[in-house]
């Protein structure tokens, strides 16, 4: 499975950016999908993750209520919306992708088998 993020870029706090990940496949290695970012000197944290195989999405405390995770109808495609974004959003924000594990729950934490190569977020304040 490859992954192509895109639409990363540089805003201002209060503005909004769209973030895209397009999977070369649909299969039940993509059932979980999710977007991770990295910011330098922090840990890589797991911003947002969608189950499609349940139906479901988890945001990081950080993000609720800013950003939301979606596909497109071949799920095939995940996106990010990101709005009101601060400037502790700055990252390279990271689209991944695994098969569920037990009772077809995704991976905890980073345990993704799929990775993008990231696109960076920086949002000036």
């Amino acid at each position: 499975v490859e992954l192509v993020e895109s639409g990363g870029g540089s805003v201002q706090a209060g503005g909004s950016l769209r973030l895209s990940c397009e999977a070369s496949t649909y299969s039940p290695d993509t059932y979980c999908m999710a977007w991770f970012r990295h910011a330098e000197g922090k840990k890589r944290e797991r911003v947002a993750l969608i189950n499609s195989g349940l139906g479901t999405t988890e945001y990081a405390d950080s993000v609720k209520g800013r950003f939301t995770i979606s596909q497109d109808n071949r799920k095939s495609t995940m996106y990010l919306q990101m709005n009101n974004l601060k400037p502790d959003d700055t990252a390279i924000y990271y689209c991944a992708a695994a098969s569920p594990v037990v009772l077809r729950r995704c991976p905890l934490g980073d345990d993704f088998t799929y990775w993008g190569k990231g696109t960076q977020v920086t949002v000036s304040s």
